[in-house]
């Protein structure tokens, strides 16, 4: 898989374009979406050059994934949305032109705050 160093979250991994943090780890960063589509929306990204999830889970050592996953895990409890504490949150990841990858670096999505809905429309 081809990544391109080039792509915004590159640049923000670079400290070329601005972010707002929430938790920053070794391996990875997490930071709110700049278009929110709920009240909590915060992507984790890791730091390695990886273009989406299978590719992570086949290319990142187990250092990079079991620490981008406890960021995850932290975010969820920093932002309220962790169920123990909250009402609960979706983490959704989205990769190549059918699932309407929009960024080439991977990335997941915590979204929460409000009901979410049905994930995708049946039929």
């Amino acid at each position: 898989m081809t990544y391109d160093s080039n792509n915004l979250f590159a640049k923000i991994l670079r400290g070329e374009i601005p972010n707002k943090t929430v938790a920053e780890s070794e391996h990875a960063l997490a930071f709110h979406d700049i278009n929110p589509s709920a009240p909590v929306h915060v992507l984790v990204i890791p730091k390695g050059p990886y273009v989406c999830f299978d590719h992570f889970a086949a290319e990142a050592s187990d250092a990079e994934i079991a620490d981008f996953h406890r960021l995850a895990a932290q975010v969820c409890k920093l932002t309220g949305v962790a169920p123990d504490e909250g009402d609960g949150y979706r983490a959704i990841t989205n990769a190549g032109e059918n699932g309407v990858q929009e960024v080439p670096h991977y990335h997941l999505h915590i979204l929460g705050g409000r009901n979410m809905g049905r994930m995708i429309a049946r039929g």
